[in-house]
């Protein structure tokens, strides 16, 4: 049983390794440690990495397409055209790393933190947001539009100019802490919700800021 246990370690250690381009297609690999590491352009679709954690690494134009990140750690990554197309993201922390082009593409993010991170060049298309928290990271331009959101958190984010056209909202909090200031005011006067549909709650709390509204449907 210890045999197997240190074989599993040593199977699943990757810190600090020169791996560019390496093939983890349809691998399982359960608290994977990738500190560290080389991992640009290399294939991790379908891949089981539930568990694992990828920190200080480079992880440009890697393929996450179909894989499972549950429950993984993903900071201070470079993910720079990284490709997540229909990947399993559930409770997966990406925070202070590097997304300018990787695409998300008809994924649903669950109680998935994207903190502290510039999300301005990242591309979202057809994703369900689901109990998800941008705190701290700029959408500013980001287009959502046709997207669903359910008990998401926009706090502290930037949202300058952001397009949410037909898009979905439940329980979505908008709330930039403890106090609303001038500039805050003004920064969600620039989301253009329109085709939007909004629960009453989500409605009131923007009506409050003085979002524009008047092509909301309320549900």
């Amino acid at each position: 049983m210890t045999s197997r246990s240190l074989e599993r370690q040593v199977v699943t250690n990757f810190r600090a390794s020169n791996l560019a381009k390496s093939d983890f297609a349809g691998v399982t690999a359960h608290k994977g440690q990738f500190q560290g590491s080389s991992l640009h352009g290399s294939d991790f679709s379908g891949a089981d990495l539930t568990g694992s954690t990828f920190k200080g690494s480079d992880v440009r134009e890697a393929n996450f397409d179909g894989a499972n990140l549950t429950d993984c750690s993903l900071s201070a990554l470079d993910l720079t055209n990284a490709s997540f197309n229909k990947t399993i993201l559930v409770r997966t922390n990406f925070s202070k790393s590097g997304l300018d082009g990787a695409k998300f593409t008809g994924v649903k993010l669950t109680d998935v933190a994207l903190t502290m991170t510039n999300l301005r060049k990242t591309i979202f298309e057809g994703c369900l947001f689901d109990g998800v928290d941008f705190k701290h990271s700029d959408l500013s331009g980001k287009c959502f539009d046709g997207q669903s959101f359910i008990g998401v958190k926009f706090e502290k984010a930037a949202l300058t100019d952001v397009s949410f056209k037909g898009a979905t909202f439940k329980n979505v909090s908008f709330q930039p802490g403890l106090t609303l200031t001038k500039k805050y005011y003004r920064m969600i006067k620039t989301i253009c919700f329109d085709g939007a549909t909004m629960d009453k709650l989500t409605f009131a709390l923007l009506k409050g800021m003085d979002a524009d509204l008047s092509k909301v449907t309320v549900m």
